[in-house]
């Protein structure tokens, strides 16, 4: 599975592909070459597409409508550069030249042509207002609308962009048909999971917008569910409770003896005699409650309860056989752990009949929300009249490009695949698949990294890659591509990287080069190194602890920074001093950014916090 580096001069413009494109390396610019390549019908006879094409044939769909936004406008100025390089009107920056368009020129000789040319692409300039250039929500809202007869949709139903309205409805809908009537016994379990409607909105609201919820639980009373779910756990614990208040006892009055003999036969602390109250009563209060799914003990419990764990709390002094009645308590746990506790039905059958009346209010407004437009592209193209539906609309596109891959959810990749047949690789069509599996970071959202390895598997053999990074010094891509190709050492166990398996790695990190930047952070010290590593030697630091050592910690290197006169940029034009506004301190929550914001406060700093 090995990426080429691709030539954007050369890269075959049919067919399926994937591009990995790091940050930094370059992505919208080669997006907008591609995009030139093809108005022009640009390449050899096995790079070129079937015909060249306009804005209104090319489709380009990506995460937000900032990002379409700035995507339409470079490619306009740069099919407007590239049409004045062709009539000589223009050359890139200052007296310069641009090895692209110097590329591109010189594969049309012809003066005669290169004018056919520059025209092609003011036209197509000209017409970038009816670029098919989209996020992907959007882009599935235009095709229900323009297909509407083949999609099944109606003409005037209204978009909900935000469904927290018709959430709380259904949710209240939930509380007072299912759980108002229930019996006291099955309502005491109900109000365990959820005290009150407002905690069932809160259990329920993320799992309610899964795609395939509805799916995931039958339509059946809650009152019904609760009753069966009961039987079948009394039944299941029953069986593993048998026996289980004898076995404690002996247990207990095994332990008991051997102390009464000799007191110092067990290690104090990890044999007290209190904890060892606590657990013995919560298994008991366990065997004799029927419908107790987990003992009250800790998880050191149960590791201590075992042969291994007694024969750990000897004492160094101490031998004796262990009893058979120890020896249960390891398989209890497993047995345990294997059984779906009553709660997790209780969330699908919620959430599944809430999905179910918001789909119903929402048919009855004649309204839909986001997730129903893709779930509807996709009934449409996977139904009886999908065939017909996809040839309109491949005949419409026969050519896209998606970029931020990587955040594609699974129910946006089926529909890719559906229109397009990635493993096909169909030289009459185009699907260019453009993002960097390790910027996925839209997971709340959807975005499922399964559909970048789905694929891959897709598109093997047909991997291209990005290859230089334009933004950052070489010495910072060096570091980062050291750290990455840990991952790549065979000597490293496969276990470690949670994609590796059977000496494969399916997603594996491709290292890039840097063009470098021409200045340098330096110090009194001279340049500073790319990546520096720091932990904590007291590993008794937990929580707020933990957080605020780093805060100060970070805070005192920022202060010491900038109070360097010496530290700061250097570079072809000389030298200039570190500012403020020059560092960005990544965090992973409010919580820590409200730390270093404090400790950076304690020292005068002024900063400014950016979700």
């Amino acid at each position: 599975m090995t990426s080429h580096l691709l030539n954007p001069l050369e890269f075959p413009l049919h067919g399926s592909r994937l591009i990995e494109a790091s940050a930094g390396t370059g992505k919208t610019w080669t997006i907008a070459a591609l995009y030139v390549r093809l108005v022009l019908g640009h390449g050899g006879d096995d790079s070129r597409f079937a015909r060249p094409l306009l804005p209104a044939d090319i489709l380009v769909m990506t995460f937000t409508r900032a990002a379409t936004r700035e995507l339409s406008n470079r490619v306009r100025e740069r099919l407007i550069e590239a049409a004045a390089y062709f009539r000589n009107e223009f050359r890139h920056g200052s007296g310069g030249s641009d090895p692209f368009l110097d590329a591109l020129l010189e594969s049309y000789p012809d003066e005669s042509e290169r004018q056919k040319a520059a025209h092609r692409l003011m036209l197509a300039a000209e017409t970038m207002d009816e670029a098919a250039i989209f996020t992907i929500d959007a882009w599935c809202q235009r095709m229900l609308r323009e297909h509407a007869f083949d999609s099944g949709s109606l003409f005037d139903e209204e978009l909900v962009s935000d469904e927290q309205a018709l959430f709380e409805d259904a949710a209240h809908d939930y509380w007072r048909q299912q759980v108002y009537p229930l019996a006291p016994q099955a309502l005491d379990v109900l109000l365990d999971c959820w005290p009150d409607v407002e905690a069932l909105k809160k259990g329920t609201r993320e799992l309610s917008r899964r795609a395939d919820i509805m799916g995931m639980a039958e339509e059946e009373p809650l009152s019904a569910l609760i009753a069966r779910e009961q039987r079948a756990l009394a039944a299941q614990l029953a069986t593993l409770k048998a026996g289980w208040v004898e076995r404690v006892d002996r247990m207990a009055a095994w332990i008991n003896d051997h102390r009464a003999a000799n007191p110092k036969c067990f290690n104090g602390v990890k044999m007290k005699p209190e904890n060892l109250a606590k657990w013995f009563d919560g298994l008991r209060r366990w065997a004799q409650d029927p419908l107790l799914l987990l003992p009250a003990i800790t998880a050191k419990a149960w590791e201590r309860l075992t042969p291994f764990g007694i024969e750990d709390a000897f004492a160094k002094s101490f031998t004796a056989q262990v009893p058979e009645c120890f020896e249960h308590t390891e398989a209890l746990g497993l047995a345990l752990a294997a059984i779906t506790p009553l709660a997790h039905k209780l969330h699908l059958h919620a959430a599944a009949a809430i999905a179910r009346r918001m789909d119903q209010l929402k048919r009855q407004s004649r309204q839909f929300g986001f997730a129903d437009m893709l779930q509807r592209l996709h009934d449409a193209l996977a139904g009886e009249n999908g065939a017909a539906l996809r040839q309109r609309i491949v005949d419409q596109y026969p050519l896209a490009m998606v970029d931020e891959f990587q955040d594609t959810a699974p129910a946006q990749y089926q529909i890719f695949n559906l229109l397009y047949r990635i493993a096909e690789n169909d030289p009459a069509q185009g699907l260019f698949l453009i993002g960097d599996p390790k910027q996925s970071i839209y997971g709340f959202r959807g975005a499922d990294i399964q559909s970048y390895l789905a694929a891959r598997r897709a598109t093997n053999g047909r991997h291209y890659q990005l290859g230089t990074n334009y933004r950052s010094t070489a010495p910072l891509v060096a570091a980062v591509n050291q750290l990455f190709l840990h991952a790549e050492r065979a000597e490293v166990p496969a276990g470690a990287f949670r994609y590796r398996k059977n000496g494969e790695n399916p997603l594996p990190f491709e290292a890039v080069d840097a063009k470098g930047r021409s200045e340098r952070l330096v110090n009194a010290g001279g340049p500073l190194p790319a990546l520096l590593a720091a932990c904590a030697s007291d590993e008794g630091l937990r929580g707020d602890s933990y957080r605020e050592y780093f805060a100060q910690h970070c805070a005192e290197h920022v202060v010491a920074m900038l109070g360097d006169a010496q530290a700061g940029f250097d570079g072809p034009d000389g030298f200039v001093r570190l500012q403020p506004a020059d560092i960005a301190i990544l965090v992973r929550d409010r919580k820590e950014a409200a730390a270093i914001r404090r400790a950076l406060a304690r020292r005068r700093v002024a900063s400014v916090y950016l979700s």
